[in-house]
């Protein structure tokens, strides 16, 4: 079937009744992006402009990013004690408004196989929810926990 392309980007295919059906193409930033399931602690560094942010930054730009639904609760646990170190209310609030503005597909996990993995690799449910899910998506993890990036890569690497 002929096909063509206009200057305006639109691509008209032919038909047999001789009315084209154009089809509009998105930019290449609407195109998919690959997935990332990010942790607490990846989140925090880069909403916190912590030491190691630039680096959470780095590895979170172009992603689609992914994380079970007890994120929210995990940020704000470390926003209440990063207000009872002494951080200013303002700047906390500022970095739980700019947590909710964030593009973050969530997963809700299947609690027994959550705790399968936490007892396999000697996790929390917490960390092994974020390892559930980056398997369920055969995804990376990015993480800063050390404990929980050597169980990852073992499980993701035999999936």
């Amino acid at each position: 079937m002929p096909t063509a392309t206009s200057a305006e980007g639109y691509q008209s295919i032919g038909s047999l009744s001789n009315r084209p059906l154009w089809v509009a193409e998105p930019s290449a930033r609407w195109q998919a992006r690959p997935p990332l399931v990010i942790d607490c602690s990846t989140l925090i560094a880069w909403l916190f402009e912590e030491s190691e942010g630039q680096k959470a930054a780095q590895q979170m730009a172009g992603k689609t990013l992914h994380a079970p639904t007890l994120l929210p609760y995990e940020v704000a646990n470390v926003a209440r004690n990063k207000r009872r170190a002494g951080a200013p209310s303002a700047s906390v609030c500022r970095v739980l408004g700019d947590f909710q503005c964030q593009d973050i597909t969530w997963h809700t996990v299947k609690p027994p196989a959550v705790l399968e993995l936490a007892e396999r690799y000697g996790l929390t449910a917490y960390d092994a929810a974020y390892l559930w899910v980056a398997a369920e998506l055969k995804a990376p993890l990015a993480t800063f926990d050390r404990r929980l990036a050597e169980a990852a890569k073992t499980h993701l690497g035999n999936l």
